[in-house]
């Protein structure tokens, strides 16, 4: 078999853009499945309607077909594909809702526990001390009421209920808990929080085999030296267990973390050794076409069915069967028919983060790389551009779908996949032999040592960079965010890839670039200047001690002493938080406290993603709150109780509520954490939480409450259920409530209010004031106002 490589820089332009064109054919149509499954899952009622209008217009379509001119039919068919993929799409979701929503109905609208009969469809992975997996439910019951269907679901449960059984991928459990739907676009309709889960049946036949090398494996990578250790399981197998939210954390700073999720990469590996061992063996065409596809199948069973994995396994059995058939296509077109079938077959990948960036990955690879490595060939050596062009292709496409994860850019990202990269390969073949190694126990040992040694180099690249100061740079949140990072990435792209070319169309693509770039590079700069870490301290006193910041119908504080910083609750959304944080100089947050876990309080914790040292929170309510605490990345947790003291800088803090183990009061509002702090540079302070009126009296009946202090975060947003005894030995001279403008609930309400100015208390509030601080004087404190009353 002969095979010609590719000369990237002699190819004729016109020849490459007439392969590229007919490469593409397929794009248009894996665009229509995607953004059809994208409405039809977000939005279920629409589905219905847009099938019937798509299988109308492919039918319509094709009854005119033959009255198309030869030079048309292209076009049409391009057209007429991306209709039936849709119309395929919107009915399997069509089809599906009926019993989607009987089982909510069913699960949840009766207020009671269900039990679900469940077979696992997922890894099981731990979060926490939370067990996480997906399944199929085959049956619900409740009391006596009984619904028999298939539905997907999403189960919770603490390790500690499954302890001795075996849970994993393939095994059938009876789960018992309570139900609530799950969100908007989530393949999970029903998401269950399970106070037991009973394996009625293990894994079975290769499902069992694949468990058990996983189990092995893991045993025998863990007891080599960590942190190389921690990640070899997931280089090799996609096993992530042993990680760390340290080592986790560091990945992804670093842009490494898609390493230990398998992909199209590790796909390609294993088929390309088995075909390549066949062809050495003298195997036919179609011999070694079988054996690849075996080969694949069991190493997608071993790994478990990730969105990552069912795409390039999806992909690469295309590729076998285009062999086989003489037909090998090129890459895009079978990406595209890949995220196609994919999408038919289950339109809620269409929202999944990790289904995206491997497709988009792959696409870059496919599309930028070459032209980004010939633009840099013009100032870099031809094998350095050839290796910085694939990280720099990745990063630029997956850039923004990451920043929709959290509003950061790593800037290290490149160079750590450039010196990270090349060591992956060696891990995944030498670690899967490995695995596969383990019924002989000493080969098995050497190749999981060899393997080691490339996973902790991956390892120490993470932890290196990670540590560099910059590592990553504040984005803008949302989807505004990840279409302006789209728009730059793109015009870098342009800029590099279209370097040398002296085509009139080129110069004015690389000027509207420049310029694009130097508008962003500008304002960045400008921004940062005015509210961020270069001069936003200076339009803000600089004595300053607590900060009430604005953050909406939530809570936000930020106290400061001795260099030290607390944030006490984060608000409801991330983008207020991180604009008060950066336009105070806060980068980063020694002591995070958590009152409670309403999404008030907690739904900005992609601002401080791994910013935060130590966490201190209210009592857990359920797997959903250990969830919240997981989303702020690797960070020390201490769950608060009364008594517990500790320090901030020069200062000393204090728990005066909740009481441990106390049955009271249910976590929630009533068992929020107060703390009173108090130091040489920082007024003696009081933080109410959002307290009712029958938990601040029992506080108050602990007889640890004595004012007078110079600060009191007003409870509960300035609400009407307020105690006037606690405020009365409060006794504070300033009040911060914390309180979104306009809000539905007539916060702060006149009865707080007039219960305040009789106590002669300064009342700062945040709807009307703005960013609020607090500074101490030598004859108590002062206040500055964003907005002066």
């Amino acid at each position: 078999m002969t095979f010609v490589a590719p000369v990237v820089q002699d190819a004729p332009v016109e020849q490459e853009e007439l392969l590229r064109s007919a490469d593409l054919r397929l794009l248009p149509i894996a665009i229509a499945a995607w953004a059809t499954a994208l409405l039809v899952v977000l939005a279920p009622p629409a589905a219905a309607p847009v099938a019937v209008a798509a299988w109308v217009m492919t039918v319509a379509g094709l009854a005119v077909w033959r009255w198309l001119p030869a030079r048309r039919r292209t076009l049409a068919a391009v057209v007429l594909l991306a209709c039936a993929a849709s119309g395929a799409v919107a009915t399997h979701v069509a089809a599906a809702l009926p019993a989607r929503s009987a089982a909510v109905e069913f699960a949840v609208t009766g207020g009671r526990s269900v039990e679900l009969s469940v077979d696992v469809t997922s890894k099981v992975e731990l979060h926490g001390e939370a067990l996480w997996f997906d399944g199929e439910a085959q049956r619900l019951s409740r009391g006596e009421q009984e619904l028999v269907g298939t539905v997907p679901v999403t189960v919770s449960v603490s390790a500690e209920a499954v302890e001795g059984q075996r849970l994993d991928l393939g095994s059938a459990v009876i789960v018992s808990g309570t139900a609530q739907a799950g969100d908007g676009g989530d393949r999970a309709a029903l998401v269950v929080f399970a106070r037991g889960v009973d394996v009625i049946r293990g894994p079975f036949g290769p499902l069992d085999a694949a468990a058990s090398l996983r189990d092995v494996f893991v045993e025998r990578a863990t007891a080599l030296p960590a942190p190389g250790s921690m990640l070899l399981p997931g280089l090799a197998v996609g096993d992530t267990r042993a990680v760390t939210d340290e080592l986790d954390a560091q990945m992804k700073a670093t842009s490494l973390s898609h390493l230990t999720a398998v992909s199209g990469a590790n796909c390609a590996l294993v088929v390309g050794i088995a075909f390549g061992a066949a062809a050495l063996c003298g195997a036919s065409r179609g011999a070694r076409i079988g054996l690849a596809a075996a080969a694949l199948g069991g190493f997608v069973v071993l790994v478990t069915p990730e969105p990552s994995v069912i795409r390039a396994g999806t992909m690469a059995m295309i590729a076998l069967l285009a062999l086989a058939l003489g037909r090998v296509g090129a890459g895009i077109s079978l990406l595209s028919l890949a995220a196609t079938v994919l999408l038919i077959g289950d339109p809620w990948l269409a929202t999944s983060y990790g289904f995206a960036l491997s497709v988009v990955a792959t696409g870059s690879l496919l599309l930028l790389a070459r032209p980004i490595a010939r633009g840099l060939s013009r100032w870099l050596p031809l094998p350095l551009a050839a290796a910085l062009s694939v990280p720099l292709a990745a990063q630029l496409a997956c850039g923004p779908v990451l920043v929709l994860l959290a509003p950061e850019v790593p800037l290290y990202g490149v160079v750590a996949n450039l010196l990270a990269g090349p060591a992956a390969p060696i891990v995944t073949i030498v670690g899967l032999a490995a695995c596969l190694a383990a019924p002989i126990p000493v080969l098995a040992d050497g190749l999981a040592a060899i393997a080691w040694i490339p996973s902790a180099w991956i390892a120490a690249t993470a932890q290196t960079f990670a540590a560099m100061p910059g590592g990553q740079l504040a984005w803008v949140p949302g989807l505004g965010g990840a279409l302006l990072l789209a728009l730059l990435g793109a015009a870098a792209g342009v800029m590099i890839a279209r370097a040398g070319r002296d085509g009139v169309v080129d110069r004015h693509l690389r000027a509207a670039a420049a310029t694009l770039l130097a508008v962003a590079a500008g304002v960045s700069t400008g921004t940062s200047a005015l509210s961020g870490v270069v001069a936003g301290p200076l339009t803000v006193p600089r004595d300053w001690a607590i900060a009430a910041c604005e953050v909406g119908q939530g809570d936000g504080l930020v106290l400061r002493s001795g260099g030290a910083v607390a944030v006490v609750d984060m608000g409801p959304d991330p983008e207020p938080l991180a604009a008060c944080l950066s336009r105070l100089g806060i980068d980063r947050v020694d002591l995070l406290v958590l009152s409670h876990f309403d999404i008030d309080h907690v739904g900005g914790a992609a601002a401080l993603r791994d910013r935060v040292t130590t966490v201190l929170h209210g009592p857990l309510g359920g797997p959903e709150d250990e969830w919240a605490l997981d989303g702020l990345g690797a960070a020390q947790r201490v769950q608060a109780t009364v008594g517990m003291t500790g320090v901030l800088g020069e200062s000393r803090w204090t728990v005066l509520w909740p009481r441990a183990e106390s049955r009271a009061f249910e976590p929630g509002n009533d068992s929020s954490v107060v703390i009173e702090i108090e130091g040489p540079d920082l007024p003696r302070t009081i933080l109410l939480g959002d307290l009712g009126t029958s938990a601040q009296a029992a506080m108050l009946g602990t007889a640890r409450i004595a004012g007078p202090y110079q600060v009191v975060k007003v409870a509960h947003h300035g609400s009407a259920d307020q105690l006037a005894a606690l405020y009365e030995e409060v006794d504070a001279s300033v009040g911060l409530i914390t309180v979104g403008a306009d809000n539905d609930y007539g916060h702060p309400r006149d009865e707080i209010l007039n219960t305040l100015t009789a106590l002669g208390t300064v009342v700062g509030r945040t709807d009307r004031e703005g960013l609020i601080l607090v500074s101490p004087t030598p004859d108590g404190v002062s206040v500055w106002r964003e907005r002066p009353p």
